[in-house]
C-alpha cells in the first residue's frame, strides 16, 4: 500500500516534467509571430528589490518590423503583469500600441517601459 502512495505522485511529477520540457524549446517556426516575424522579447523588472511592478521590455531585432516589435512588446508586457500581478492593466511610459509614439532603436533593439497597475 505504501508503494502506491509514492508511485502515483511520482508518476504525475514525471508527466508534468515531460510536458514542461516539450514546450520550452520552441524553434523559430513555432515561435509566436508578430507582423509575420518572430521576436525575442524579454520583460524584466527595472529594480526587483524595490518595486517589481515597474518593468521594461526589450525586443531584439526590432528593425526587422517596427509594427511587429510593438506588438511583441505589448504582448510581453501584458504577460509579465498577468503572471506577476494577475492583471493585464499597464501604464506605459510610451505605449507600444500607439503607432504615432516615437520608437528609438539601438543596435536593432527597442525598449519599452511600463508599470503594472492591478
Amino acid at each position: 500500500m505504501k508503494t502506491y502512495r509514492i508511485a502515483a505522485p511520482m508518476a504525475c511529477l514525471a508527466a508534468m516534467t515531460l510536458v514542461t520540457a516539450c514546450g520550452s524549446s520552441l524553434s523559430n517556426r513555432e515561435r509566436q509571430l508578430y507582423d509575420g516575424v518572430p521576436f525575442k522579447a524579454k520583460a524584466k523588472p527595472v529594480d526587483k528589490k524595490t518595486d517589481r511592478a515597474v518593468f521594461y521590455v526589450e525586443i531584439k531585432g526590432a528593425d526587422r518590423s517596427v509594427k511587429g516589435a510593438r506588438e511583441a512588446a505589448a504582448h510581453a508586457g501584458t504577460t509579465y503583469c498577468v503572471v506577476n500581478y494577475g492583471s493585464s492593466s499597464i501604464a506605459w511610459a510610451i505605449d507600444p500600441r500607439d503607432e504615432a509614439a516615437p520608437l528609438t532603436l539601438t543596435d536593432g533593439r527597442a525598449t519599452f517601459q511600463g508599470t503594472c497597475t492591478p
